[in-house]
């Protein structure tokens, strides 16, 4: 068919999250983009040396970047050298720059658990009985610690973050399509992440989000906002996921799941049409 884009589909279809089903989630969402798209999927390491062949390289569920961080940036590297359409585009100030946005956003007074990294900013961090430490390059709870307060001092600051430990509620995520929010689904239960529901976002919920996905400046993509519900009823950011979130695609309704799925089509059209390749 004429006028077709080609799509090569980065994902890791042997990667095993827990609770999460990378594979099954791609194998579904690139059957339906192969509608519109000439679709090829490729594996992380793979995409630097494929990437020249295709309209658009889509980055979705290829695992925390910290297992190939060379081959990571050396394809971060090649595209903008070479001028690739990436989605999300590399531009992205949140997880796909690492950890520092915690610290910006938290030094700016967003709502946002607060993050400090060094020990002359103690002072900063509210009292809590526990406090979390964890690599600024750190993706999917990989180097998490808690220690106590007492601890603070022993810390080797440089290369990681502190945070005060939250007794929260339940977590929420927020995912949007560009500047447009999709649906939001929660884990009732602190203790099971994963084990998510679907959630009716009220509209000061998503004026919280919003604000997140307004400080990115991210014209096309997609994007998942976490935040914590506190004891006190409020939302705090946890993490702006903004280079490949998970989508939990199988646990919302049919009708949003279609949505979704049109939204990013259309998503992608404009991006392509946005930004034609030099």
């Amino acid at each position: 068919m004429p006028n077709r884009r080609r799509v090569l589909f980065v994902t890791d279809l042997a990667y095993r999250a827990q609770g999460r089903h990378y594979c099954q989630e791609d194998i579904f969402l690139s059957s339906w983009l192969r509608r519109d798209f000439d679709i090829a999927l490729c594996h992380p390491l793979d995409a630097t040396a494929l990437m020249d062949s295709f309209d658009v390289v889509v980055v979705r569920n290829s695992g925390p970047v910290l297992h190939y961080q060379r081959e990571y940036e050396a394809f971060r590297e090649r595209a903008t050298a070479r001028g690739i359409r990436v989605y999300n585009p590399l531009s992205g100030r949140g997880d796909m720059a690492g950890k520092q946005y915690l610290l910006d956003l938290t030094a700016a007074g967003y709502p946002v658990i607060p993050t400090i990294d060094h020990p002359g900013d103690l002072s900063g961090l509210p009292e809590a009985d526990e406090y979390a430490v964890k690599p600024k390059a750190g993706a999917d709870s990989i180097g998490l610690t808690f220690i106590s307060r007492n601890q603070l001092n022993d810390v080797a600051y440089g290369d990681v973050l502190v945070q005060p430990r939250i007794e929260f509620r339940y977590e929420v995520s927020f995912y949007y399509i560009d500047d447009s929010f999709q649906y939001a689904l929660h884990a009732p239960d602190p203790e099971r992440r994963w084990d998510l529901k679907p959630y009716e976002p009220s509209e000061a919920d998503l004026e919280f989000s919003r604000r997140f996905i307004d400080w990115n400046t991210l014209d096309h993509g997609i994007q998942r906002v976490d935040a914590c519900r506190t004891q006190e009823g409020g939302l705090l950011l946890i993490e702006l996921e903004d280079l490949n979130p998970y989508l939990s695609l199988d646990l919302v309704p049919d009708r949003i799941r279609s949505s979704f799925i049109t939204s990013m089509t259309a998503s992608l059209q404009r991006f392509l049409d946005a930004r034609p390749r030099t």
